[in-house]
Order: structure tokens, then C-alpha cells, then sequence
């Protein structure tokens, strides 16, 4: 075998144990990308009863009620279509209506949304109060950050 052959046959093979490992890889995240659907989108879609995903909007207006201490229901809306969501839990602190938030769960039938996680999103300006007291305390508080 000459060394030039030798050579091909080597870029070859490297060829192959790349393209097959992306495929692998590709094929092995097809179902754990994280992506949320808008309520719109799940209008078109058939995601089946007891799936777990995700769902991103606002906290429709006027939607939210307490019912008990941990349990919560209210609407999740991209000012199109709007779903129903239950959430038993602690909800994050910048959670309220009005303000963008991503919930984990599944549905429990077409209509009612069972949630197992809330994010809450927020804005670029957003600081923590108990970064920015000891940041104020230190002297290094800048009212830009």
C-alpha cells in the first residue's frame, strides 16, 4: 500500500467516525432541545395528553387566583389564544401578572395544563435585592448595572 493510499484511506475513515458521531449526537437530542410553545402553536399542534413540555407567554391580566396556600391556577397567553394552567407549588418571586414566565408540565386534558415548574422571566435590569444591598454596602453600587 502506498503512503498516498494510505493517506486517503485515513481521511476517509475520519470522515466517517465524524459524520457518523454528529448523527449520533443529533439523533440522540431530537427529543431533549429545549423549547417552549406558545399557546398558539399548541392550537396547531398535536402534542399528546400527559407529554411533558413546555409552554411560554405572559401572565394573562387578571387570570391569577390563589386557591390555596400552595395551589395556584391562572392563564398563560401570547395575546392570541390563552391556556388554563394549575401549579401547586412555590412560585417564583418575580412571577405576577403581566410578566413573561415558561412552565414545565403536561396537560391533563385539552383544556387544563398541570404544572410542575414555573420560570419566571425577567428584564436585562433586573438585580437581585440582596446583590444590590451588598454591592450599595461595599461602595461599588452603580446605578447603571
Amino acid at each position: 500500500m502506498s503512503l498516498r493510499y494510505q493517506r486517503l484511506l485515513l481521511i476517509i475513515l475520519s470522515l466517517i467516525l465524524i459524520i457518523t458521531a454528529t448523527m449520533l449526537i443529533l439523533y440522540n437530542t431530537r427529543e431533549n432541545i429545549s423549547y417552549f410553545y406558545t399557546p398558539s402553536e399548541l392550537n396547531y399542534s398535536n402534542i399528546k395528553i400527559n407529554k411533558l413540555i413546555r409552554i411560554g407567554g405572559f401572565v394573562e391580566k387578571n387570570s391569577f387566583n390563589k386557591v390555596s396556600s400552595s395551589t395556584f391556577n391562572f392563564r398563560i397567553t401570547d395575546d392570541l389564544n390563552s391556556i388554563y394552567v394549575n401549579y401547586t407549588g412555590i412560585l417564583p418571586d418575580l412571577f405576577r401578572e403581566g410578566q413573561g414566565a415558561v412552565i414545565e408540565g403536561y396537560f391533563q386534558n385539552e383544556k387544563v395544563f398541570n404544572a410542575k415548574t414555573v420560570f419566571a422571566k425577567h428584564d436585562e435590569n433586573y438585580m437581585p435585592s440582596s446583590i444590590k444591598s451588598k454591592l450599595e454596602n461595599s461602595g461599588y453600587w452603580n446605578k447603571n448595572y
